[in-house]
Protein backbone atom coordinates (compact mmCIF):
# COMPACT_ATOMS: atom_id res chain seq x y z
CA UNK A 1 0.00 0.00 0.00
CA UNK A 2 2.95 2.16 0.90
CA UNK A 3 4.25 1.11 -2.68
CA UNK A 4 0.98 2.46 -4.32
CA UNK A 5 1.20 5.94 -2.49
CA UNK A 6 5.02 6.52 -3.67
CA UNK A 7 3.83 5.71 -7.18
CA UNK A 8 1.66 8.08 -6.24
CA UNK A 9 3.18 10.56 -5.64
CA UNK A 10 6.26 10.18 -7.85
CA UNK A 11 3.88 10.53 -10.68
CA UNK A 12 2.34 14.30 -9.77
CA UNK A 13 6.81 15.61 -9.51
CA UNK A 14 7.06 13.11 -12.49
CA UNK A 15 5.33 14.89 -15.23
CA UNK A 16 7.87 17.82 -15.49
CA UNK A 17 7.21 19.18 -18.84
CA UNK A 18 11.26 20.97 -19.49
CA UNK A 19 10.83 24.54 -20.47
CA UNK A 20 13.09 26.72 -22.84
CA UNK A 21 16.11 28.49 -20.98
CA UNK A 22 19.70 28.42 -20.17
CA UNK A 23 21.88 28.91 -17.90
CA UNK A 24 23.74 32.69 -16.96
CA UNK A 25 26.68 33.76 -15.51
CA UNK A 26 27.54 34.29 -12.33
CA UNK A 27 26.52 37.35 -10.53
CA UNK A 28 29.43 40.05 -8.86
CA UNK A 29 29.84 38.48 -5.18
CA UNK A 30 26.94 39.99 -2.93
CA UNK A 31 28.20 42.01 -0.08
CA UNK A 32 27.73 40.40 3.52
CA UNK A 33 26.59 41.36 6.43
CA UNK A 34 26.68 40.11 9.89
CA UNK A 35 22.69 39.25 10.83
CA UNK A 36 21.33 39.59 14.12
CA UNK A 37 21.06 37.21 16.40
CA UNK A 38 18.20 34.75 16.31
CA UNK A 39 16.71 31.36 15.93
CA UNK A 40 14.31 30.14 14.09
CA UNK A 41 11.33 28.82 15.27
CA UNK A 42 11.57 25.27 14.09
CA UNK A 43 15.42 24.99 15.09
CA UNK A 44 16.78 21.56 15.67
CA UNK A 45 13.34 19.98 14.91
CA UNK A 46 13.62 17.56 12.26
CA UNK A 47 10.57 16.82 10.04
CA UNK A 48 9.91 12.95 9.40
CA UNK A 49 9.84 11.99 5.76
CA UNK A 50 6.86 12.35 4.09
CA UNK A 51 5.29 9.70 1.58
CA UNK A 52 5.28 13.05 -1.22
CA UNK A 53 8.74 12.57 -2.68
CA UNK A 54 7.49 16.40 -3.95
CA UNK A 55 7.94 17.63 -0.67
CA UNK A 56 10.94 15.49 0.62
CA UNK A 57 13.40 15.71 -2.29
CA UNK A 58 16.83 16.12 -0.62
CA UNK A 59 18.83 19.47 -0.74
CA UNK A 60 22.74 19.22 -0.22
CA UNK A 61 22.46 20.21 3.06
CA UNK A 62 19.71 17.05 4.02
CA UNK A 63 20.47 14.68 6.71
CA UNK A 64 22.59 12.27 5.13
CA UNK A 65 23.63 13.99 2.34
CA UNK A 66 26.56 13.29 2.29
CA UNK A 67 27.84 15.28 -0.41
CA UNK A 68 26.50 18.69 1.85
CA UNK A 69 30.00 18.76 3.89
CA UNK A 70 32.41 21.60 2.49
CA UNK A 71 35.58 20.68 1.61
CA UNK A 72 38.27 19.62 4.21
CA UNK A 73 41.00 21.31 2.37
CA UNK A 74 40.44 24.56 4.26
CA UNK A 75 41.67 24.35 7.69
CA UNK A 76 38.99 25.91 9.35
CA UNK A 77 35.62 24.67 6.88
CA UNK A 78 34.46 22.32 9.33
CA UNK A 79 33.96 25.62 12.04
CA UNK A 80 31.34 27.10 9.63
CA UNK A 81 29.43 23.68 9.07
CA UNK A 82 29.96 22.33 12.43
CA UNK A 83 28.34 25.58 13.68
CA UNK A 84 25.35 25.07 11.11
CA UNK A 85 24.83 21.28 11.89
CA UNK A 86 25.01 21.90 16.02
CA UNK A 87 21.84 25.17 14.87
CA UNK A 88 24.23 28.05 15.67
CA UNK A 89 23.37 29.79 12.52
CA UNK A 90 24.57 33.01 13.19
CA UNK A 91 28.03 31.53 13.95
CA UNK A 92 27.94 29.84 10.65
CA UNK A 93 27.05 32.87 9.17
CA UNK A 94 29.79 34.99 10.67
CA UNK A 95 32.52 32.09 10.24
CA UNK A 96 31.09 31.61 6.33
CA UNK A 97 32.18 35.26 5.63
CA UNK A 98 35.20 35.32 7.55
CA UNK A 99 36.30 32.36 5.38
CA UNK A 100 35.38 34.05 2.68
CA UNK A 101 37.36 37.63 3.12
CA UNK A 102 40.24 35.51 3.48
CA UNK A 103 39.97 33.57 0.64
CA UNK A 104 36.97 34.93 -1.77
CA UNK A 105 37.37 31.75 -3.63
CA UNK A 106 35.94 29.40 -1.07
CA UNK A 107 33.15 27.85 -2.90
CA UNK A 108 31.86 25.34 0.43
CA UNK A 109 31.49 28.59 2.24
CA UNK A 110 29.64 30.43 -0.60
CA UNK A 111 27.61 27.50 -0.82
CA UNK A 112 26.92 27.78 3.40
CA UNK A 113 25.99 31.05 3.12
CA UNK A 114 23.53 30.51 -0.10
CA UNK A 115 21.95 27.84 2.32
CA UNK A 116 21.39 30.20 5.18
CA UNK A 117 19.86 32.86 2.86
CA UNK A 118 17.78 29.50 0.88
CA UNK A 119 16.13 28.68 4.61
CA UNK A 120 16.30 31.50 6.28
CA UNK A 121 18.27 30.19 9.57
CA UNK A 122 19.97 32.87 11.42
CA UNK A 123 19.46 35.40 8.40
CA UNK A 124 16.41 37.18 6.73
CA UNK A 125 15.57 34.25 4.09
CA UNK A 126 16.33 36.02 0.98
CA UNK A 127 16.29 33.17 -2.08
CA UNK A 128 17.66 35.44 -4.04
CA UNK A 129 20.50 36.49 -2.08
CA UNK A 130 20.78 32.41 -1.75
CA UNK A 131 20.44 32.10 -5.50
CA UNK A 132 23.14 34.37 -5.79
CA UNK A 133 25.95 32.34 -3.60
CA UNK A 134 25.08 29.47 -5.07
CA UNK A 135 26.13 30.72 -8.01
CA UNK A 136 29.35 32.25 -6.96
CA UNK A 137 30.20 28.40 -5.90
CA UNK A 138 29.08 27.34 -8.69
CA UNK A 139 31.23 29.15 -11.09
CA UNK A 140 33.92 27.71 -8.85
CA UNK A 141 32.65 23.82 -9.61
CA UNK A 142 30.75 23.34 -6.10
CA UNK A 143 28.62 20.54 -6.63
CA UNK A 144 26.48 21.25 -3.61
CA UNK A 145 25.80 24.95 -5.00
CA UNK A 146 24.96 23.27 -8.60
CA UNK A 147 22.55 21.00 -6.95
CA UNK A 148 20.44 23.54 -5.39
CA UNK A 149 20.68 25.54 -8.48
CA UNK A 150 18.75 22.99 -10.08
CA UNK A 151 15.98 22.83 -7.61
CA UNK A 152 15.59 26.71 -7.58
CA UNK A 153 15.55 26.36 -10.73
CA UNK A 154 12.89 23.75 -11.41
CA UNK A 155 10.42 25.74 -8.25
CA UNK A 156 11.46 29.59 -9.68
CA UNK A 157 12.77 30.15 -6.54
CA UNK A 158 15.22 33.27 -6.34
CA UNK A 159 14.46 33.32 -10.41
CA UNK A 160 12.09 33.39 -13.36
CA UNK A 161 11.17 29.27 -13.15
CA UNK A 162 13.26 27.06 -15.67
CA UNK A 163 13.12 23.84 -15.75
CA UNK A 164 15.62 23.13 -18.78
CA UNK A 165 18.13 25.01 -16.99
CA UNK A 166 17.55 23.07 -13.57
CA UNK A 167 17.94 20.01 -15.57
CA UNK A 168 21.22 21.34 -16.12
CA UNK A 169 22.48 22.48 -13.21
CA UNK A 170 21.13 18.65 -11.86
CA UNK A 171 23.20 17.04 -14.60
CA UNK A 172 26.55 18.76 -13.93
CA UNK A 173 26.09 17.85 -9.93
CA UNK A 174 25.47 14.65 -10.42
CA UNK A 175 28.46 13.90 -12.71
CA UNK A 176 30.30 15.41 -10.15
CA UNK A 177 28.41 12.36 -7.70
CA UNK A 178 26.00 14.90 -5.46
CA UNK A 179 23.51 12.49 -4.09
CA UNK A 180 20.99 14.56 -3.83
CA UNK A 181 21.51 15.75 -7.30
CA UNK A 182 21.62 12.12 -8.75
CA UNK A 183 18.09 11.50 -6.66
CA UNK A 184 16.81 14.58 -8.39
CA UNK A 185 17.94 13.83 -11.75
CA UNK A 186 16.62 10.04 -11.58
CA UNK A 187 12.86 11.25 -11.12
CA UNK A 188 13.13 13.24 -14.08
CA UNK A 189 14.63 10.89 -16.17
CA UNK A 190 12.04 8.17 -14.36
CA UNK A 191 9.51 9.76 -16.21
CA UNK A 192 10.59 9.25 -19.62
CA UNK A 193 9.09 6.46 -21.83
CA UNK A 194 13.12 6.15 -23.42
CA UNK A 195 15.25 2.76 -22.23
CA UNK A 196 18.24 4.97 -22.14
CA UNK A 197 16.75 7.40 -19.70
CA UNK A 198 15.20 4.38 -17.57
CA UNK A 199 19.08 3.16 -16.97
CA UNK A 200 20.03 6.54 -16.16
CA UNK A 201 17.60 7.11 -13.64
CA UNK A 202 18.48 3.61 -11.99
CA UNK A 203 21.94 4.41 -12.38
CA UNK A 204 21.72 8.06 -10.54
CA UNK A 205 19.13 6.36 -7.79
CA UNK A 206 21.88 3.97 -6.82
CA UNK A 207 24.02 6.42 -6.85
CA UNK A 208 22.33 8.38 -4.27
CA UNK A 209 21.12 5.39 -2.43
CA UNK A 210 25.16 4.08 -2.06
CA UNK A 211 25.26 7.81 0.29
CA UNK A 212 22.76 6.79 2.30
CA UNK A 213 19.85 9.15 1.01
CA UNK A 214 16.99 7.39 2.23
CA UNK A 215 14.38 8.83 -0.36
CA UNK A 216 16.78 7.28 -3.31
CA UNK A 217 16.81 4.23 -1.34
CA UNK A 218 13.51 3.52 -0.88
CA UNK A 219 12.93 4.17 -4.69
CA UNK A 220 15.52 2.14 -5.82
CA UNK A 221 13.55 -0.86 -3.75
CA UNK A 222 10.46 0.42 -5.45
CA UNK A 223 12.31 -0.50 -8.82
CA UNK A 224 13.22 -4.09 -7.78
CA UNK A 225 9.93 -4.73 -6.66
CA UNK A 226 8.31 -4.08 -9.93
CA UNK A 227 11.25 -5.13 -11.85
CA UNK A 228 11.22 -1.66 -13.61
CA UNK A 229 14.60 -0.76 -14.61
CA UNK A 230 16.26 -3.52 -13.17
CA UNK A 231 15.72 -7.67 -12.72
CA UNK A 232 12.59 -8.21 -10.24
CA UNK A 233 14.19 -9.23 -6.94
CA UNK A 234 12.42 -8.80 -3.74
CA UNK A 235 15.33 -9.54 -1.87
CA UNK A 236 17.42 -6.11 -2.97
CA UNK A 237 13.70 -4.64 -2.80
CA UNK A 238 13.46 -5.91 1.06
CA UNK A 239 17.13 -5.04 1.08
CA UNK A 240 16.91 -1.57 0.04
CA UNK A 241 13.80 -0.90 2.33
CA UNK A 242 15.03 -1.64 5.29
CA UNK A 243 18.14 0.81 4.63
CA UNK A 244 15.88 3.70 4.08
CA UNK A 245 14.01 2.75 7.09
CA UNK A 246 16.73 2.61 8.94
CA UNK A 247 17.56 5.73 7.64
CA UNK A 248 14.49 7.57 8.87
CA UNK A 249 12.15 6.95 5.62
CA UNK A 250 8.39 6.36 6.85
CA UNK A 251 7.33 4.99 3.82
CA UNK A 252 10.05 2.47 3.62
CA UNK A 253 9.85 1.46 7.09
CA UNK A 254 5.99 0.38 6.51
CA UNK A 255 7.36 -1.47 3.54
CA UNK A 256 9.77 -3.19 5.03
CA UNK A 257 7.19 -4.23 7.93
CA UNK A 258 5.12 -5.76 5.15
CA UNK A 259 8.29 -7.92 3.63
CA UNK A 260 8.88 -8.93 7.35
CA UNK A 261 5.29 -9.90 7.46
CA UNK A 262 5.11 -11.84 4.86
CA UNK A 263 8.16 -13.00 4.43
CA UNK A 264 9.14 -11.58 1.28
CA UNK A 265 12.30 -11.15 0.40
CA UNK A 266 13.56 -11.77 3.47
CA UNK A 267 12.92 -14.54 6.59
CA UNK A 268 9.48 -14.22 7.79
CA UNK A 269 9.44 -12.73 11.21
CA UNK A 270 6.01 -11.49 12.55
CA UNK A 271 7.35 -9.85 16.21
CA UNK A 272 9.71 -7.78 14.24
CA UNK A 273 7.45 -6.82 11.50
CA UNK A 274 5.09 -5.75 14.26
CA UNK A 275 7.57 -3.56 15.88
CA UNK A 276 7.93 -1.89 12.15
CA UNK A 277 4.56 -1.31 12.19
CA UNK A 278 4.52 -0.03 15.65
CA UNK A 279 7.14 2.60 15.44
CA UNK A 280 5.76 4.04 12.21
CA UNK A 281 2.13 3.84 13.66
CA UNK A 282 3.85 5.98 16.83
CA UNK A 283 5.27 8.60 13.25
CA UNK A 284 1.67 8.88 12.23
CA UNK A 285 1.16 6.70 9.30
CA UNK A 286 -1.93 5.50 8.94
CA UNK A 287 -0.84 2.45 7.13
CA UNK A 288 1.11 1.49 10.06
CA UNK A 289 -1.61 2.43 12.74
CA UNK A 290 -4.26 0.34 10.62
CA UNK A 291 -2.08 -3.09 10.23
CA UNK A 292 -0.48 -2.63 13.86
CA UNK A 293 -4.43 -2.62 15.03
CA UNK A 294 -4.95 -5.63 12.69
CA UNK A 295 -1.93 -7.84 15.10
CA UNK A 296 -3.05 -6.63 18.05
CA UNK A 297 -6.47 -7.89 17.23
CA UNK A 298 -4.83 -11.25 16.29
CA UNK A 299 -2.40 -11.38 18.55
CA UNK A 300 0.44 -12.10 15.77
CA UNK A 301 3.47 -10.40 16.87
CA UNK A 302 2.29 -8.56 19.81
CA UNK A 303 0.01 -9.99 22.77
CA UNK A 304 -3.31 -9.84 21.96
CA UNK A 305 -4.84 -6.37 23.03
CA UNK A 306 -8.11 -5.44 22.15
CA UNK A 307 -7.96 -1.66 23.77
CA UNK A 308 -4.67 -1.01 21.66
CA UNK A 309 -6.57 -2.00 18.57
CA UNK A 310 -9.41 -0.07 18.90
CA UNK A 311 -6.72 2.59 19.62
CA UNK A 312 -5.03 2.59 17.04
CA UNK A 313 -7.66 1.86 14.82
CA UNK A 314 -9.92 4.84 15.82
CA UNK A 315 -6.08 6.99 15.27
CA UNK A 316 -5.98 6.11 11.37
CA UNK A 317 -9.57 6.65 10.75
CA UNK A 318 -9.08 10.39 12.18
CA UNK A 319 -6.56 10.28 9.24
CA UNK A 320 -9.25 8.93 6.74
CA UNK A 321 -8.34 4.98 6.78
CA UNK A 322 -11.56 3.79 8.73
CA UNK A 323 -11.50 -0.02 8.94
CA UNK A 324 -15.05 -2.04 9.47
CA UNK A 325 -13.66 -5.19 10.06
CA UNK A 326 -11.80 -3.89 13.08
CA UNK A 327 -14.82 -1.89 14.16
CA UNK A 328 -16.58 -5.26 14.55
CA UNK A 329 -13.43 -6.83 16.05
CA UNK A 330 -13.41 -4.37 18.60
CA UNK A 331 -17.49 -3.56 19.29
CA UNK A 332 -17.08 -5.74 22.32
CA UNK A 333 -15.40 -3.64 24.27
CA UNK A 334 -16.84 -2.28 27.92
CA UNK A 335 -17.66 1.54 28.16
CA UNK A 336 -14.18 1.82 30.04
CA UNK A 337 -12.31 -0.18 27.94
CA UNK A 338 -13.65 2.23 25.02
CA UNK A 339 -12.71 4.92 26.75
CA UNK A 340 -9.36 4.31 27.37
CA UNK A 341 -9.12 3.56 23.98
CA UNK A 342 -10.61 6.77 22.81
CA UNK A 343 -8.02 8.49 25.33
CA UNK A 344 -5.29 6.89 23.89
CA UNK A 345 -6.47 7.72 19.98
CA UNK A 346 -7.38 11.28 21.13
CA UNK A 347 -3.23 11.36 21.94
CA UNK A 348 -2.31 9.45 18.67
CA UNK A 349 -4.53 11.78 16.23
CA UNK A 350 -1.77 14.61 17.30
CA UNK A 351 0.63 12.68 15.36
CA UNK A 352 1.23 13.24 12.11
CA UNK A 353 3.75 12.04 9.09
Amino acid sequence: MARAVFLAAFGAFALLALGAGGVHAAPKQPATKEPPAQTPANAGQAKPNQLDLKRELPSPYSANAQGAQPTTANPNADAAYGAYQRGRYVTAFREATRRIETNPKDAAAMTLLGELYNQGLGVKQDPKRAHEWYRLAAAQNDANAMASLGLMAMDGRGQPKDEKAGRVWLEQAARKGQPSASYNLALIQLASDKPADLAAAVANFRTAAEAEVPAAQYALGVLYLQGKGVPKDTTQAAQWFRRAADNGDLGAEVEFAIRLFNGDGVPKDEARAARYFLHAAQRGNAIAQNRIAKLYVAGRGVPKNLVEAAAWNLAAASQGRSDAGLDQATAGLNPDERKRAEVLAADRASLSP
